[in-house]
């Protein structure tokens, strides 16, 4: 019988180790990869109207997953989803999740 039981606990182990190892594969993204100051270089497009760096455009597709965070964030909602910050992501051809 003892058998049995220890062969219950491996099974219960093994079954919440695959739960958690799925439910990684779901989560949002981290709030650690999440920072807005990745997206610094593109300040001066945004707030100018100037041409967009390559560095821009590099961490704005790299900040994609966070931008619906940001957008709901009410300290900077006003920089991600004004105009000029979609004119910034559309010469960068990076699509903007509708959220």
């Amino acid at each position: 019988m003892a058998k049995n039981t220890s062969s219950s606990y491996l099974f219960v182990f093994a079954a919440l180790a695959l739960f958690a190892v799925m439910m990684m594969n779901e989560m949002p993204v981290s709030l650690a990869a999440c920072q807005v100051t990745q997206l610094s270089p593109c300040l001066a497009a945004i707030s100018s109207n100037a041409r967009p760096t390559a560095t821009c455009c590099s961490r704005l597709r790299s900040q994609v997953p966070c931008l619906c965070t940001y957008a709901r964030d009410p300290n900077l909602s006003k920089y991600v989803t004004n105009p000029s910050a979609r004119r910034v992501a559309q010469i960068c051809r990076v699509a903007v999740p509708r959220c």
